[in-house]
């Protein structure tokens, strides 16, 4: 039998990595109300599809991302200075730039945004905005949600930069009204989402090939074909393998010594393909199936004298999602999306805490969603939207006393948007239900929430772009299966985890001289009050998941761009952000860190890039900053993380001939060799290096 001890700390460690675990079992189809009245808002008011309308251009959704062109005009004001919420955006061209290596990388780049990082090629990378914590962040991928039931966080590590076309953060809610209700619930939003092919002949090529530091390969490829008039296909496909051994310093008291980081290997494969079909009434049918499977060592923490692991983790995941859209009449839009998603995993460990020497745990996840919106505009400057989600979870895994357990969802969002040259308002209130079937034990008792928000901008004056912008925000997050079922550690009586979301902000955007195409600002002051936290709570024997603590979080967050061509054919491109963020523990104030910052939360924060365009070659320098945080409760010196930068510098040039193009690129990261730490003892590579080549025709 393993130790308690070894229990406890594999148990501790599952918490994180069991983001990735997922399950399956039989489908229990029972009649409940809310699935009769999903069923009957489909049957509704999907009949009318095959109706005529004509195309309308898409001023009610607002979308920046619907025309694949916008995504290099944008570059020139990456903040939506309009909106009403803070939304932030990387182009393609700025991820290409500057060097970016990954998702996280990019992501680090939005003020406001927390990335907790394992460290390594394959390590875990999780998103969490302004501290309310990753499972209130929703990660969309090409307009629909990515799920994770069990754990409720999305490795945003798997998702790869190759294909990407943009990347958008918004915080409260997008200004966009057709979008599905589970994000209209979310406390902020990750946008992916992908290239959509644009060209003249009948097909385009793009293939890639990366090698780097720590056996890092890593070749691409991607084929767009036109299969008639209306009618798109594209492949995308890509491979990464890496020994991911690197150097690292390790301090014990005044005692320094070189190691090595081990068990941080990777071995991944990603596919997916994408249909798009346009009909003759102007309606737009896209359909996506995506695939992958990785294997990857889990390098653990970093223990004195004992550099070894042998966790060990294996992924795979495959989903299915259709999005049709359809403009019936300049008042009326529909957009209809369902999914399906399957995720397979398996965790292994050796070790003598184990009852054999080794333990193997197996996680099985399938859920089944549908989603229609439908926006109504009586009159310009006026629309309503109705949003109605439906969705089926199931978990099934090998581990003992498995409730097998079934989650049906019901999401309704009912908002409305008011806006004019000058002045924008939004409102929406979102309803959920939440009902359980487990065929072991008591089940959860149902849950219900309605959840309100608002937001408006207003721009005092016409001649200049500049807004005062205000939202509110109430959201909730319900407990994962992790956090209900697993065993020892579930509770069935949690309550959901509540937050209230409120900001206050300005932003301008303008060209003050000749001499400077284009600045744009953002100042934005927030407060988020979290309470009913779900956490990890120590009882007698065992620690137990428990609804304990409330924090106060408040923060300034800050981001500036700007344009200026320097002669002509010569560009520099300039941006940056900054964050203030107080996030304390208000629990109780008989507690030792009562008011303390919470874990892993710096105080300081911000980031930077410039982009040197010319004809010759293109320069890309960025660098992240991170102040101290603490990775424990209290704030004391021997729970301290020191703070870090991290430079990366990139060159590239494009040789354009005349039925191809071949691009040419290197990167150094970590460029000043600091050793640093996301998470407290997963050291961070030290200075690295990545070399690619592109062709294109």
């Amino acid at each position: 039998m393993p130790s308690r001890k070894g229990h406890e700390m594999h148990t501790v460690y599952i918490l994180f990595m069991n983001m990735q675990r997922i399950k399956s079992y039989r489908i229990v189809i029972n009649k409940h109300a809310y699935i009769l009245r999903l069923c009957l808002f489909f049957y509704l008011f999907l009949p009318p599809l095959h109706l005529h309308a004509q195309q309308k251009g898409d001023t009610i959704t607002n979308k920046t991302h619907e025309i694949p062109g916008v995504t290099i005009k944008a570059r020139r004001a990456p903040q939506k200075v309009s909106a009403a919420t803070p939304t932030q955006i990387i182009t393609k061209d700025n991820i290409e730039h500057l060097g970016l290596q990954n998702m996280a990388d990019a992501v680090r780049h939005f003020t406001g945004a927390n990335v907790k990082d394992y460290g390594g090629v394959g390590g875990l990378k999780t998103v969490s905005i302004r501290n309310l914590g990753a499972a209130h962040t929703a990660i969309s991928y090409d307009g629909i949600a990515v799920s994770n039931c069990q754990a409720g966080q999305i490795d945003i590590g798997r998702f790869s930069l190759d294909n990407v076309a943009l990347l958008s953060l918004a915080i409260g809610q997008g200004d966009n009204l057709l979008q599905p209700a589970r994000l209209y619930a979310s406390a902020g939003v990750l946008n992916i989402e992908t290239e959509v092919p644009l060209f003249t002949g009948k097909y385009s090529f793009q293939g890639r090939i990366k090698g780097g530091s720590y056996g890092m390969v890593n070749p691409s490829l991607r084929w767009a074909q036109r299969l008639g008039k209306q009618t798109t296909l594209t492949v995308d496909g890509n491979f990464l393998r890496a020994d991911g051994i690197y150097d690292f310093t390790l301090e014990n008291g005044k005692y320094t010594t070189k190691e090595r980081r081990y068990n941080s290997d990777i071995n991944s494969w990603h596919g997916e393909a994408n249909l798009f079909h346009t009909f003759k009434d102007s309606s737009e049918l896209s359909i996506k199936t995506y695939y992958f499977d990785s294997e990857r060592g889990l390098p653990g923490v970093v223990l004195l004298y004992n550099p070894n692991s042998y966790e060990r983790l294996w992924d795979k995941n495959f989903f299915t999602q259709v999005k049709y859209k359809k403009q019936f009449s300049p008042q009326w839009v529909l957009q209809a999306q369902g999914k399906y998603n399957y995720s397979k995993n398996k965790y292994q460990d050796e070790g003598a805490q184990y009852e054999g020497g080794i333990t193997t745990e197996h996680y099985r996840q399938n859920e089944y969603y549908l989603s229609a919106t439908i926006v109504y505009s009586p009159i310009k400057e006026f629309s309503l939207a109705l949003a109605q989600d439906g969705a089926i979870n199931t978990l099934w895994n090998n581990l003992q006393f498995c409730p097998y357990p079934t989650r049906y969802t019901s999401l309704t969002a009912f908002s409305a948007k008011y806006q004019t040259g000058q002045f924008t308002a939004m409102a929406s209130l979102v309803g959920t239900y939440l009902t359980e079937h487990v065929e072991n034990g008591e089940r959860p008792e149902d849950m219900s929430r309605l959840s309100p928000s608002a937001s408006i901008s207003f721009r005092p004056w016409k001649e200049q772009l500049f807004y005062i912008r205000a939202m509110y925000k109430s959201t909730f997050r319900t407990p994962t299966f992790n956090d209900l079922y697993y065993y020892r550690l579930g509770n069935r009586s949690l309550r959901p985890e509540k937050a209230q979301e409120y900001n206050i902000g300005i932003t301008w955007s303008g060209s003050p001289c000749s001499w400077i195409n284009n600045i744009s600002v953002t100042l934005d002051g927030y407060y988020n009050h979290v309470k009913d936290k779900i956490v990890a709570f120590p009882s007698t024997y065992v620690w137990r998941m428990a609804n304990y603590g409330k924090a106060h979080i408040s923060g300034v967050d800050f981001t500036f761009s700007t344009f200026i061509p320097i002669i002509p054919q010569i560009d520099l491109r300039i941006a940056g952000g900054y964050t203030w963020q107080k996030a304390i523990d208000v629990t109780s104030s008989s507690t030792s860190n009562y008011k303390d910052q919470l874990p892993y939360t710096p105080e300081h924060s911000g980031n930077g890039n410039v982009i040197v365009e010319t004809p010759w070659v293109n320069v890309g320098y960025s660098v992240v900053g991170v102040g101290k945080r603490y990775y424990l409760s209290q704030n004391i010196p021997d729970y301290k993380i020191d703070g870090y930068t991290d430079h990366t510098l990139s060159v590239s040039h494009a040789f354009k001939f005349s039925r191809y193009t071949l691009t040419l690129q290197a990167e150094v990261i970590n460029l000043l060799n600091k050793q640093y730490e996301v998470i407290k003892y997963y050291p961070m590579p030290g200075r690295n290096w990545q070399v690619s080549g592109t062709i294109q025709f």
